[in-house]
């Protein structure tokens, strides 16, 4: 997959990923489906609370994420090399159909969530690392304090004084993403996954004719 190609499938699943914590976030009531840390938060204060309950639901959840690394870890090592995008972001859209499915039919996210964090710990699996930046993952975190060093350096002189768009970029679309799923959350309810599910099956679509299109091109090496 080209360069453009890689930019734009990890700016735009970062989005998916912000737009499917929002919605999780709105109806678990402070939980998440992709971003694992605060989960692990939430399960450590529940634990310190002697609330063993409370900590059903982040701790289901960070083992459903670390199921998808798993499955999305599996598939990258199973798949010819050039397939690996289509066949993770296929997986990836058949959990977002499931969870979308399930959220609809009981009116609340419960199980549907897990699927939503299946997805999301699949999704690293994508597009890791694309030349310099993050892309593509839930690791935000990561992503902002790349761009502020990159920031610091641009200023300092000692480093491309562009070279921080990309994290920034990652960033962005993160909060984009999350302000669309909450808008959407408001207009149509639980049913705003379908947004997120189509996504994830238009992108798969795309890389897969991109792939067949391509036959003879070189392929970029993707790092887990």
């Amino acid at each position: 997959m080209t360069r453009p190609w890689q930019i734009g499938f990890g700016v735009v699943l970062t989005a998916l990923a912000g737009f499917v914590d929002a919605v999780g976030f709105i109806r678990l009531g402070g939980l998440y489906t992709s971003l694992m840390s605060g989960n692990t938060t939430q399960l450590a204060v529940s634990l310190g609370h002697g609330d063993p309950l409370g900590a059903v639901l982040p701790a289901l959840l960070i083992g459903v994420f670390l199921v998808g690394a798993v499955s999305g870890g599996a598939i990258s090592a199973l798949c010819p090399p050039r397939w690996i995008t289509p066949a993770v972001l296929g997986f990836e859209a058949v959990a977002l159909t499931a969870a979308l499915a399930m959220a609809v039919e009981h009116a609340h996210v419960g199980v549907a969530s897990l699927f939503l964090a299946l997805a999301m710990g699949t999704q690293n699996a994508v597009l890791a690392h694309v030349q310099g930046f993050r892309a593509g993952t839930t690791f935000i975190t990561g992503a902002l304090f790349a761009f502020g060093q990159k920031a610091a350096l641009a200023l300092a002189g000692r480093g491309p004084r562009f070279g921080w768009v990309g994290d920034a970029s990652v960033w962005l679309a993160l909060l984009a993403g999350a302000v669309a799923g909450t808008y959407a959350h408001g207009h149509f309810g639980i049913a705003a996954l379908a947004v997120p599910a189509c996504v994830a099956g238009g992108l798969c679509l795309a890389a897969s004719l991109f792939t067949l299109l391509h036959r003879s091109a070189p392929v970029s090496s993707i790092k887990i």
